[in-house]
């Protein structure tokens, strides 16, 4: 099995490393196309109005100057373009990829991407919690993300679909189970605008979250992370909404 591996925190991310041990315990014919610098945030993005830069590390290993969605392009119509990947895996992204995020986020959008081009995707992430961004349990998703991944392939993934899985912020061995998840909502309420100014007496701002106290759906991807559960989402590239489509299409023939 050919496996492409791709990520929106660049091509020196720890969660990359991490993706690409998860992947050598699944095969031996592993390749890497990510970004060269950090991608966060950039969605299904293309870069259309600048050229894709390819710098070759090592001998499986590229970086590109783009977007998530760039390498995985670039990975299967360029550098793999005679026999191409057998599956995609996106991540393992920094912090977690639950509810919105995954309308935001670049580690989604190249498993989207490699599902539009044709190839089974999955996008990987780790969530943190108070401890921040260096004290991130890689482990867990190290530890737990090669079974999971057999497992979702033993089960197939139909054309059109990716899969999003999230592992929550514990070590390995507190991890409380496996979680089929909805995608999650978040109380849009707690988002906010941090007003700050420079040394120059200048505004500038931040978005944040406010702290408060949240309690997500049952069901969801939110309280499978509360929960130290290992969330697993099936997400579709048509985002049609049947019963408006079906409401709009009466009323309209009217």
């Amino acid at each position: 099995m050919r496996i492409l591996v791709t990520n929106d925190d660049g091509i020196h991310a720890p969660g990359l490393a991490t993706l690409e041990e998860i992947a050598q315990k699944l095969s031996d014919d592993v390749w890497t196309v990510a970004p060269e610098s950090d991608q966060s945030g950039v969605s299904h993005s293309l870069s259309l109005n600048d050229p894709l830069r390819l710098r070759q590390i090592s001998e499986k290993r590229f970086a590109v100057k783009g977007t998530p969605s760039d390498c995985v392009i670039m990975g299967v119509r360029h550098i793999l373009k005679d026999h191409g990947p057998d599956l995609i895996l996106s991540g393992v992204n920094r912090g977690q990829n639950v509810a919105e995020d995954v309308t935001y986020s670049g580690t989604i959008a190249g498993a989207m991407e490699g599902t539009i081009l044709g190839v089974r995707s999955i996008a990987m992430s780790q969530a943190y919690g108070p401890g921040g961004r260096t004290g991130i349990k890689w482990a867990c998703a190290a530890h737990h993300g090669p079974a999971v991944v057999r497992r979702i392939l033993e089960v197939g993934i139909e054309p059109g679909i990716l899969v999003n899985v999230n592992f929550p912020d514990c070590e390995p061995g507190a991890v409380a189970g496996i979680a089929v998840a909805a995608q999650g909502q978040r109380n849009q309420a707690l988002l906010a605008i941090d007003a700050r100014t420079d040394g120059r007496g200048n505004p500038y701002f931040w978005l944040a979250f406010a702290k408060a106290r949240f309690e997500p759906g049952n069901g969801s991807d939110l309280k499978a992370i509360a929960e130290n559960r290992i969330s697993i989402t099936p997400l579709r590239l048509d985002l049609t909404d049947e019963p408006t489509l079906t409401r709009f299409a009466q009323a309209f023939a009217e």
